[in-house]
């Protein structure tokens, strides 16, 4: 068969049903073989779309997404989503076309060194040069990328590649055989490091769970949360662990880091235990890193051993998968001081909507939005103050139905990962909440949801701004207001219509509950186009290179 055919029914095998891309020249005979494979094909208009549509589609099912460019800048458009991919964890297998063997190296027309390229944004590349290696390479490619942490992988084709005749089945090595998924075998713990942290545990007396992404990656959340419910640790979550714990939970406190929960972040900086589950560390969350917990003990539990002693050092560190380690630590423990403690951070620090005066605030109806919608919702956001504003405000059970760029914070991010979850799952709502400045980054995937007739829904939060950056601007730049300034916005409403999606555009505080009627009550795609005022704040805020105690509140004082 054709090396396109061998592609496709590699495809097949790996349960593949859906694949987003764009066709070209050097990824036509791919296309060909599509054509009548049985797999859908999602037309996204960009490429970048289609990489974080496969993202969406992976981050929305655990499943590994794929993503089909062409070469040059077909291939050059995905890098920003394969980038986003690699920081926060997702599989995905990128599949580009290059120019014919004989031409590499020749500065053909479309050629781009997509290997060089990608070697910095993906867990693996891989350049076939040769038609023998296609079939292992297509293998390895789908074990790696979900195997371990899982993360993107690219598979650049040369077109005599995809066109080469040949007995593949030939060549296929029996030992490239699945990698096996059990990780109690891949990464074996030993029993004295498990009795050390038991020891940790049970002798700390103010211990906090730190929980990241990592937890819902290792389809840990069960776990967690017996662990939670029989060990009462007050516990935070980073932006990508929202989701997994159980929110129910006395001892939850919500949201860590630079716009996280006042009373999660002040109980982190006084705990003697940090129990980090899945973590990276990262900068957004921490702070002032040698502030960060500074009266703590740590223990790491991770998949990879590169993020143990990365930036914070460990007083044990264990690498394993979570799912596997957090039931041998099960214990009851005593911290009713420590229980008195948070319960006082709550009390002190609650959560305020009395907003004043007719203008909507953001917050508030965000907060009717998650009790209006159902626990199956899927959420995507893009980056920004209504990226942080969801992450506050709305509640989420499961963390595939929270999916926003949390590492990279790429902005048009929203939209097309929607698409992406929409496809992945056709009988459950997909809200898009998005900026009036992200929006318009990948505003053409507007085309993909009319033709394929997807119905999600658009709640699109325009202050006329590049929020955060103007929050930034007013805060530690003297309200020197450079490029932020977006009142040329087109008007939405007429923009959606374009494309054959309904909406309304509000306000005002009373117009929030009959807009969510409409927007719950359209059966198709709709645009909810909300009007805030432009000074709105993402409140608290923790000031680059300060400590996490160090909040700004509204008033702009610690």
């Amino acid at each position: 068969m054709l090396g396109t055919q061998w592609i496709v029914k590699t495809l097949k095998e790996k349960g593949i049903t859906t694949v987003f891309g764009y066709p070209g020249g050097q990824i036509m005979p791919l296309y060909d073989a599509l054509y009548d494979s049985g797999i859908e094909h999602v037309l996204c208009r960009h490429e970048q779309g289609a990489a974080m549509a496969a993202i969406g589609y992976a981050r929305s099912t655990g499943k590994t997404g794929v993503c089909i460019a062409t070469s040059g800048p077909g291939a050059t458009n995905i890098i920003t989503g394969l980038a986003d991919a690699l920081i926060d964890s997702v599989p995905i297998v990128a599949i580009t076309g290059q120019v014919p063997t004989k031409l590499i190296g020749t500065d053909a027309f479309q050629e781009v060194d997509v290997l060089g390229l990608s070697l910095a944004c993906t867990k693996h590349s891989y350049l076939i040069d040769d038609a023998k290696d296609l079939p292992n390479t297509l293998e390895q490619a789908f074990n790696l990328a979900s195997a371990g942490r899982p993360g993107p992988i690219l598979i650049d084709v040369p077109k005599d590649i995809q066109l080469a005749n040949l007995d593949y089945q030939h060549y296929l090595s029996p030992s490239l055989s699945k990698i096996t998924q059990d990780n109690t075998q891949l990464y074996p713990i030993l029993p004295d490091y498990i009795n050390q942290a038991k020891q940790m545990i049970t002798q700390a007396q103010k211990p906090i769970l730190y929980i990241g992404g990592g937890v819902g990656l290792s389809g840990a959340i069960a776990e967690l949360r017996d662990f939670m419910a029989l060990t009462h640790i007050p516990s935070v979550s980073t932006l990508k662990g929202l989701g997994v714990a159980d929110l129910n939970n006395p001892y939850y406190l919500g949201l860590i880091g630079m716009h996280g929960a006042k009373a999660a972040n002040l109980a982190v900086q006084e705990c003697d235990l940090l129990i980090a589950l899945g973590v990276r560390f990262d900068d957004r969350v921490t702070g002032n890193l040698n502030e960060f917990a500074r009266h703590a003990k740590v223990l790491h539990i991770d998949i990879d051993q590169a993020e143990i002693n990365k930036l914070r050092q460990t007083h044990l560190g264990l690498q394993g998968d979570i799912k596997q380690v957090l039931p041998l630590l099960n214990q009851t423990v005593s911290i009713n001081a420590w229980h008195q403690r948070i319960n006082e951070l709550k009390a002190l620090h609650p959560t305020r909507y009395d907003h004043p005066g007719e203008a909507i605030y953001a917050p508030a109806l965000l907060k009717k939005l998650s009790e209006r919608k159902s626990t199956d919702t899927i959420i995507t956001t893009d980056v920004g103050q209504h990226q942080m504003w969801t992450a506050q405000h709305m509640r989420f059970t499961h963390p595939q139905n929270f999916i926003t760029s949390s590492g990279l914070g790429t902005m048009g991010f929203g939209l097309p990962a929607a698409v992406g979850a929409q496809m992945a799952r056709p009988n459950d709502c997909v809200i898009c909440i998005s900026g009036d400045g992200s929006f318009m980054m990948n505003v053409q995937e507007l085309t993909t949801i009319k033709r394929k007739q997807l119905p999600i829904k658009i709640v699109l939060i325009d202050n006329q701004r590049l929020g955060m950056v103007r929050q930034w601007q007013e805060l530690f730049f003297n309200e020197r207001y450079s490029e932020t300034n977006l009142s040329d916005n087109p008007d939405f409403l007429m923009l959606a219509k374009a494309f054959d999606i309904p909406g309304q555009s509000i306000s005002k505080k009373s117009q929030i509950d009959t807009a969510l009627d409409n927007l719950f009550n359209s059966t198709g795609p709709y645009l909810l186009h909300v009007c805030i005022d432009e000074l709105e704040n993402v409140w608290p805020l923790v000031p680059p290179g300060a400590a996490n105690e160090n909040m700004l509140d509204k008033s702009g004082k610690e």
